[in-house]
């Protein structure tokens, strides 16, 4: 039996074989909250959901949204696909 050394996210149970991927993913979750916690004190009456869905959004496009901010706003409009970050599989999570 070999020993996986694993990063666990605290904030989704997320579980990474690699701490750069792992940090990665938890400043990415720190900045959708703090910007669903921003959205949501400063648009009464919001829903959650839509709150959080905003907050992700932004989030997973913080360097087109950078850019945008910099002086290039068509950035926001360029097809993205977001890549999450590659997380163990869950039986694998379970052996380890």
């Amino acid at each position: 039996m070999s020993v996986v050394a694993v990063w666990l996210c605290d904030r989704d149970g997320s579980m990474f074989e690699d701490r750069k991927l792992a940090e990665e993913h938890d400043k990415y979750l720190e900045l959708a909250a703090n910007i669903t916690q921003l959205i949501e004190e400063n648009i009464p009456g919001i829903d959650e959901q839509q709150s959080e869905a905003i907050g992700l959004l932004l989030a997973q496009r913080r360097e087109l949204l950078a850019k945008a901010c910099k002086g290039k706003p068509d950035e926001l409009l360029q097809p993205f696909t977001y890549e999450k970050p590659v997380t163990l599989n869950a039986s694998v999570a379970a052996k380890t």
